[in-house]
């Protein structure tokens, strides 16, 4: 069986990035956010998450980090801003209570 895996940006209130690779990108959002295991983006203050892709094998989040750390940081914000143009907190409302379903069809959320 295979073990799916995230590659994921986070962003600080400058814009500053880091990118990195996981298993459990809802545990290590949580982790980055309360400065367990990541020095570099405590003291960066690097807390939002503004990307992330999903990948079913954690080998191809591997390639996939790793190809993205090599990239100029034009094409890092390109890639951003082309899904979440705001930088929204992709993970603000982890964990908060959700309204039940009321049966009515929306349309999707823009980020803007």
């Amino acid at each position: 069986m295979l073990t799916p895996g995230y590659v994921y940006i986070l962003a600080s209130g400058f814009k500053k990035l880091y990118i990195g690779m996981t298993s459990d990108l809802e545990g290590r959002v949580w982790q980055h956010k309360h400065g367990i295991n990541c020095a570099f983006t405590e003291q960066y203050n690097i807390k939002q998450l503004v990307y992330f892709e999903r990948y079913d094998d954690i080998r191809d989040a591997i390639a996939r980090e790793k190809q993205l750390k090599r990239w100029s940081r034009v094409k890092k914000v390109g890639l951003i801003v082309a899904v979440n143009p705001a930088w929204k907190d992709l993970s603000e409302a982890w964990g908060k209570p959700t309204e039940p379903f009321d049966g009515k069809l929306r349309e999707p959320e823009r980020f803007v």
